[in-house]
């Protein structure tokens, strides 16, 4: 599902330096915002304290989905790009190659905070405790490369887990929570076979595929980006599991509960220490060649750092502060703005 949100009444959009392809234009004041549906809340909060304080000002968010938001912010420089997008994970190595053919060669890395990918299903369901194994051998397509997934109920699985039938609701593939869940979740679960582990260094597409490919037998449903709508539907029938950000669970504790993986819950404590297998830092990503044309945009991301502190607006919203050390260097890196270098991308 896609949402979006103009804050607060639209003032006139003023023209800026630049046009549509031009570099360095932005065409208007407005800052335009995609990506994540995880972060999407998180910078919403800010985009509206933001827009109080600079009332000259819109900022218009749009939730797409992390991969979805990075193809538009990619696509160039100008009025008709975004200037910012949020992300569940961090950049890849193909997007920012595709980020540099369409002339945005700036793109500035932010962490903005951490979040607990978490597995939560119904109060009323009978309670779960998993493995990351437990997980990827229910949801994977080809557990092992030993053939199609035949396991229709969790015992299946697992001896010592309920006869209850698998069914897990989670993200589309543009969405950055279905990236996390195949990197923080599948792929550990899949290592720990050591044929698998051993497979990544000699043949790391077969072992992408093995390890991150889902069943498409209904096991396995694509939800959407609506993270709202997943805790309705997870709520709505115990015995079913939805995989989506912290956040939500938070926001939801009275309908759902998280499922503790290798016997951890998701707290804010066990993500911030990183203890939490689940637990995954979050991002925006800024435009560096929009920079002159919206000077705002400094602003905004100057108003970011002061909301995602210990104690400040984002903590009260659910978003997980990033340990002190990396709370420093972020709070650095959103005054320097310094274009991250793409040799260490992945």
């Amino acid at each position: 599902m896609n949402k979006a949100i103009i804050l607060l009444p639209v003032a006139a959009l003023l023209a800026a330096c630049g046009g549509g392809g031009s570099s360095g234009g932005s065409g208007s004041s407005a800052i335009k915002i995609v990506g994540s549906s995880t972060v999407y809340p998180f910078t919403t909060a800010v985009a509206e304290e933001f827009q109080r304080a600079h009332p000259g000002i819109n900022a218009i968010v749009e939730s797409t989905g992390t991969g979805a938001g990075i193809k538009l912010f990619c696509a160039g420089v100008g009025a008709n790009y975004p200037d910012v997008v949020n992300a569940s994970r961090p950049f890849k190595k193909s997007e920012y190659e595709a980020c540099a053919a369409n002339g945005v060669k700036q793109v500035i890395e932010l962490p903005v905070g951490i979040d607990g990918l978490t597995l939560i299903e119904a109060k009323s369901a009978q309670p779960m405790n998993l493995t990351v194994e437990d997980v990827y051998k229910a949801i994977a397509a080809n557990p092992f490369g030993k053939g199609p997934n035949k396991a229709q109920t969790w015992k299946d699985v697992n001896p010592s887990l309920p006869a209850v039938k698998i069914r897990v609701l989670g993200p589309p593939p543009t969405s950055g929570t279905r990236d996390s869940l195949a990197e923080l979740i599948l792929e550990k679960g899949c290592d720990s076979n050591p044929e698998m582990k051993a497979l990544k260094k000699s043949n790391d597409a077969k072992h992408k595929d093995i390890c991150t490919k889902v069943r498409e037998d209904g096991a396995f449903v694509e939800a959407g980006e609506n993270d709202n709508l997943l805790v309705q539907k997870v709520s709505a029938d115990p015995g079913s599991l939805g995989v989506l950000g912290y956040s939500y669970l938070e926001e939801n504790l009275d309908r759902v509960r998280p499922v503790a993986l290798a016997g951890i819950v998701p707290t804010e404590a066990t993500i911030s220490d990183l203890s939490y297998p689940g637990a995954r830092k979050l991002f925006i990503y800024i435009k560096g060649e929009h920079l002159r044309a919206k000077p705002a945009i400094r602003d905004f991301v100057t108003a970011y750092a002061r909301a995602w502190g210990k104690g400040g607006a984002l903590e009260r919203r659910g978003l997980v502060p990033l340990a002190p050390a990396d709370a420093a260097s972020s709070t650095q890196q959103a005054t320097d703005l310094n274009p991250l270098d793409p040799a260490g991308l992945k």
